[in-house]
Parts: structure tokens; C-alpha cells; sequence
């Protein structure tokens, strides 16, 4: 038995049991894996996969329990290479970081930035994607970090905190009849062409929730994951954006476009910073994290990381 034997069964699982992907990802021949798996069920004695020929179709009953103890191993192994690296390298490394767009473009600016000055040897990595891709980057080691604000308190595998809190807003230009409305309705809202974000990114499903508790349905002129993009839309006249506050920053206040708060329409958005569970976590990612929120102190980290509770009140 050996490591890459483990490897190639996780990485045939995470490839939907598709040995040519599975060779791609890991740069090998595909008979080399088909053989190193056989290799390994003869020495277990079990299959770990039903086979049609030389295809795989499924995984065991035994062969999930194998996949249980291979995941755990290989998380420590990973957690072995990151306690050499901390004390051989403590002031270099990579910093892997999944998030959305509107995360990435509006958010980790300053503490990226902050960072670098303190670790000016740490190299960082920004990974983009929806919620659902940044927490499966966490669960494939690709990432040390996530930031989003859906679905990442889904994941049991994944350790979960609140960051920070945001509310929507709604954008429209300043010659536009909403412009001088200090609270706008869901109704005044729904007699107009929205833009904002695509179902799965920044908080669309509150959106959507408030529009059909009230029986209304809106006509959706535009969708996109990048706020710059719906604002852009917004000024050619598209339609009512509604997009996330941070998005705004930057914006002169008498300047183009007029934005309205919508915690009353849309209520409070969670953005969350999550990790693998079981991960070790080095000491810039640590600090990192920390610059994110004053809430994400170490102590909390680590104590949520060692199985202590993984929320706590904003």
C-alpha cells in the first residue's frame, strides 16, 4: 500500500469515476491507475469499485468506508507538509484563496495588501467562482481559505464563520424616477426591468424571497456575477440594479448613479470565511484571516477548528 494508490481512488471518486480525467489530473497513464487500484483491492481484499469490464460504475459498500480512512489520511499527510513548511519556511508560502467576484473585486483588496507587507515572501493565489465551486476548492485542497456568502455553512466538511454582515442596495441613475424615492417599495421595484445578480452569487436568493413572499414577479433584464458589469448596464439605462452595497464604494456621491439602501426590502446578508475541517492551518493564513474581520481572532479559529463550535454572534 502507498500514497499513490490512495491518491488515484480519491481522485477517480472526485472525477465521477472517469479514469482518462482521473490520468489527466494527475498526469499519469491510465492503465498505471487501473492497475495501482487492483493493486490495492487485492491487498485489502475487498472491491473498491463495481466494474462493467474495465469501466467504473460504482463505489462498494466496503469501498466507502476505504474512501473514509483514504480522505483522512491523505488530510494528514497534506497537514504534515504544512507543519514542515511553517517551521522550516515560517515567513514564506502560498496563500490559496477561493472567493466570488464581488468578494475578490471589493473586499480582499486591503487585506491582500496587508498581508504582503507582512509576509512579503508569501505568494498569493486568488481562485474565482460561485459559492458552490469556492467550497468545493476548500474541500480539494485547492484553497486554504474561502469567502463567500452562500452556501459554505452547507458543507459538514467544511468549518464555518460569519465574517461580516452587508445589505443590497438598489442603483438606478440620477435622472431616473426612483432617484428621488427615500425608501422604494417592492411594488415600485417590480413596475421596472432589474439587474443584478445571477441566481447562485451575492445574496440573490434573498431577492428573489422577497419578491415572492409579496406575490410579485419582477421581469429580470439582466443577470451577471460582476457588479461593475450590472452597473455599466445600469447606466446605459437596462434597467433598476440591485446589487451588493460594497459595490459602491468608490462611487462619487452627486456622481452618475444614485443607490438607495434595502435592508428593508432584502434584510441582512452573512458573508462567511470557512476552512477544511481537520486542515492545518499556518500562522499567515491565520493572520490573514484575521484581517478579514476583528471578529476572527485566532483563539476563535483554532478553537473552532479543534471541533469547539463553529459560529458565534455578530
Amino acid at each position: 500500500m502507498n500514497l499513490h494508490q490512495l491518491r488515484f481512488v480519491q481522485e477517480a471518486v472526485r472525477r465521477n469515476l472517469n479514469l482518462t480525467e482521473t490520468a489527466k489530473a494527475l498526469f499519469t497513464s491510465q492503465p498505471g491507475i487501473s492497475k495501482a487500484i487492483l493493486e490495492l483491492e487485492e491487498e485489502l481484499g475487498i472491491d473498491i469499485f463495481v466494474r462493467h469490464g474495465k469501466r467504473l460504475r460504482r463505489v462498494t459498500e466496503p469501498g466507502q468506508q476505504v474512501l473514509q480512512s483514504v480522505d483522512v489520511i491523505l488530510r494528514e499527510v497534506a497537514n504534515l507538509k504544512r507543519i514542515g513548511e511553517e517551521f522550516s519556511q515560517q515567513d514564506s508560502g502560498r496563500l490559496s484563496i477561493a472567493t466570488t467576484h464581488t468578494q475578490a473585486r471589493y473586499v480582499l483588496p486591503e487585506p491582500v495588501a496587508q498581508l504582503r507587507k507582512r509576509y512579503p515572501k508569501v505568494q498569493v493565489t486568488l481562485h474565482q467562482g460561485s459559492p458552490e465551486q469556492v467550497a468545493q476548492m476548500l474541500l480539494d485542497d485547492t484553497a486554504d481559505i474561502g469567502l463567500a456568502t452562500e452556501s459554505l455553512s452547507e458543507f459538514d466538511e467544511l468549518i464555518t464563520l460569519p465574517c461580516y454582515e452587508w445589505q443590497h442596495v438598489i442603483v438606478v441613475p440620477n435622472h431616473h424616477p426612483l432617484a428621488t424615492v427615500e425608501r422604494p417599495t417592492l411594488e415600485q421595484l417590480a413596475e421596472y426591468p432589474l439587474v443584478t445578480y445571477q441566481a447562485a452569487f451575492t445574496g440573490r436568493r434573498r431577492i428573489d424571497q422577497a419578491f415572492a413572499q409579496r406575490r410579485l414577479t419582477p421581469t429580470i433584464a439582466l443577470e451577471a456575477i460582476d457588479s461593475d458589469v450590472i452597473k455599466t448596464y445600469v447606466r446605459s439605462g437596462l434597467g433598476v440594479g440591485i446589487v451588493a452595497e460594497m459595490a459602491m464604494q468608490g462611487e462619487p456621491p452627486q456622481g452618475e448613479l444614485v443607490n438607495k439602501p434595502a435592508m428593508h426590502l432584502f434584510g441582512q446578508n452573512t458573508s462567511r470565511v470557512a476552512f477544511r475541517r481537520g486542515a492545518y492551518l499556518r500562522g499567515y493564513v491565520l493572520n490573514f484571516a484575521e484581517l478579514l474581520s476583528p471578529r476572527l481572532t485566532r483563539p476563535l479559529i483554532e478553537r473552532a477548528m479543534t471541533g469547539h463550535g463553529d459560529d458565534y454572534a455578530l
